[in-house]
């Protein structure tokens, strides 16, 4: 038996396409699940045209669907259940999941929306936690208009903390003070006071720039690269007041903190920003999209032609 699946390819556009698979076969801790909807990230793209996913490789790691098949072990959710998972090669018409690794999604919330949680969500959230994020400290986000960005500027601001959101343009973030920035700035024009904590999703000369406005025992939390800049400090910007850099990547068993996030989205706390969607057909244009920094919040596509 063999399912359609997005694979790195790279002689395809975006390199990826969509080809034919194994079905898979889910293990004694997994679900399988029937897979309605994606989310495609900027490090997807990333995977299939670096390598790390190898041509023929399923790609992805956001996906939301429906269980086929419950856990032979139990504990996990019955055949029937609404979820959002993530789990690597995801980009498929069904996937075996861990049950630690994937979160219920009740009626009230639309599983496009759901879909668009698990990489970014996850990251901005845990990303703030790893920075000490508290009520009342100065929170810059770096590339706030993208999906981790505007997730991590609700989350801080829901959190009871002062947030900065530093776009590209002031039309990528004329929506953001809504959704909880004290302050939307370009670059990093005008923010002068020193802030506690910095979710960088840009990279360069802007993380340096990030980087100098660190109060003493800030955090500044690497999440991304979008700019491709090389990061240049000069001597002694290292040296001084105690404050950390540190890189980031999702770890743990992430099915709490899904969790977290789809009860946020139904008790209207998180929105989810789609700025992109269509059949997964389609994924080269929404590749493009991405690669050229149109989509603000979230691109998402569809495997079937009723959303769930």
């Amino acid at each position: 038996m063999s399912v359609q699946a997005l694979i790195a390819d790279p002689s395809a556009p975006a390199a990826v396409r969509l080809a034919h698979v194994t079905e898979p076969v889910a293990g004694p801790g997994q679900v399988l699940v029937d897979v309605q909807h994606l989310s495609l990230n900027y490090g997807d793209l990333n995977d299939a045209r670096s390598g790390r996913v190898p041509p023929g490789g399923v790609l992805g790691s956001d996906a939301a669907g429906v269980v086929v098949q419950a856990a032979a072990e139990g504990g996990g959710p019955a055949v029937g259940t609404r979820v959002v998972a993530l789990t690597s090669g995801a980009f498929a018409e069904r996937v075996a999941v861990e049950v630690s690794a994937l979160a219920e999604v009740p009626q009230s919330v639309d599983l496009a929306e759901a879909a668009a949680l698990p990489v970014a969500g996850i990251a901005a959230l845990q990303a703030l936690r790893a920075g000490g994020l508290a009520q009342g400290k100065r929170v810059l986000v770096t590339g706030a208009s993208g999906g981790v960005g505007r997730f991590a500027v609700q989350l801080a601001a829901h959190a009871g903390a002062y947030v900065i959101a530093s776009v590209g343009s002031l039309a990528r973030g004329q929506d953001l003070a809504k959704a909880g920035a004290d302050e939307v700035v370009v670059g990093l024009e005008g923010v002068h006071q020193p802030v506690d904590l910095v979710l960088d999703n840009v990279g360069g000369p802007q993380m340096v720039a990030a980087w100098e406005l660190l109060a003493s025992n800030g955090s500044l939390q690497s999440i991304g690269w979008t700019s491709g800049e090389p990061a240049v400090f000069q001597p002694y910007s290292t040296v001084g007041p105690p404050k950390s850099l540190a890189s980031f990547l999702i770890g743990g068993e992430v099915g709490a903190d899904l969790a977290t996030l789809v009860q946020l989205v139904a008790d209207g706390s998180l929105s989810v920003e789609i700025g992109w969607r269509g059949p997964w057909e389609q994924v080269p244009q929404a590749a493009e999209a991405l690669i050229g920094r149109r989509v603000k919040g979230k691109a998402v596509l569809d495997l079937r032609a009723v959303a769930g």
